[in-house]
């Protein structure tokens, strides 16, 4: 790749090779600025005159992760609640560039990095799911709270769980998905047989 093809492809060729780096290293591998641009196929100098900073080309591959993230999340948006936490799932397993670099951030110190990326929509969805009574606990930030960290710790650990429990890691995302609804969603309280329903 030359420096001339662009400055737009160039920027996308380094956020491509930072997240293969990634995710054939490790998140705790770290991110050699001189290995993405080798990755890449260009010029070292280049990284430091888009980017400026390590920090600053894992912000933008984030920004472009989660855009694909995001399409996922608002296509799902009118779905009931145990289909949206399946779907929070499968999403991130499927593309999980996003987790990854935000948890690389955070590990990081960077206080600029968000887990709750769209806090209020999500945090909206799920004030609402608790006023129709199908959340677990009323106590909506703590459910945001903890599901986000049971997506990230999933998302992040899945290879590792699949082979510890011996499930093959497409099973091990359904059966996953559906303890999620289960943990999450509010089960319906049973009428007893002699009180007929009003």
């Amino acid at each position: 790749m030359t420096a001339a093809r662009g400055r737009e492809a160039t920027e996308d060729a380094l956020r491509g090779a930072a997240a293969r780096l990634l995710s054939r290293g490790g998140v705790l591998a770290g991110l050699n600025l001189r290995e993405v641009a080798d990755e890449a196929g260009v010029n070292r100098g280049l990284v430091y005159q888009y980017f400026g900073s390590r920090r600053s080309l894992l912000r933008s591959a984030l920004l472009h992760a989660a855009r694909r993230n995001a399409a996922d999340a608002a296509s799902a948006s009118g779905l009931p609640l145990r289909d949206r936490l399946a779907g929070l799932i499968r999403t991130n397993v499927r593309l999980p560039e996003a987790i990854r670099l935000t948890t690389l951030l955070v590990l990081d110190g960077d206080e600029r990095a968000r887990v709750l990326p769209n806090r209020g929509a999500g945090r909206a969805a799920l004030a609402a799911d608790a006023a129709r009574g199908e959340l677990a606990s009323g106590d909506v930030d703590a459910v945001h709270a903890a599901l986000t960290a049971a997506v990230y710790g999933y998302t992040l650990l899945r290879e590792q769980l699949a082979r510890e429990t011996g499930v093959a890691a497409g099973d091990l995302d359904e059966r996953v998905a559906a303890c999620l609804g289960d943990l999450f969603t509010a089960r319906p309280v049973p009428v007893p047989a002699d009180d007929p329903p009003r």
